[in-house]
């Protein structure tokens, strides 16, 4: 098999072409590890002012982790909060015992 210039020129394209599209991939996963990181950050800001405020957030209606405190089922309540909330599991245990305190469980 001979090499001629016309595939030189087809190799050429596509591997520039594979070069950017690796590019392209390698900049949005950039762009969302920044996005995510600049958004904990906002998040850590404003609890912060909202803790100097005292703020306190209301608490949603939440039937399916009041059930399970009820049956005593703690563990399946703090993940159905932190399914309803994208609380992390520090945050989700001390709300979900703060609910049972309240309920006086």
């Amino acid at each position: 098999m001979r090499f001629n210039v016309g595939m030189g020129y087809v190799l050429t394209i596509v591997l520039f072409a594979a070069l950017v599209m690796l590019g392209v991939s390698t900049s949005r996963s950039t762009k969302q590890a920044d996005m995510s990181a600049r958004l904990a950050k906002i998040e850590r800001k404003l609890q912060a002012v909202m803790d100097h405020l005292g703020v306190v957030e209301a608490e949603a209606n939440m039937p399916e982790v009041e059930s399970r405190l009820d049956r005593g089922e703690k563990i399946q309540a703090i993940k159905a909060y932190r399914d309803l909330t994208g609380a992390s599991l520090k945050e989700a245990k001390d709300a979900v015992e703060e609910m049972a305190k309240t309920r006086g469980l």
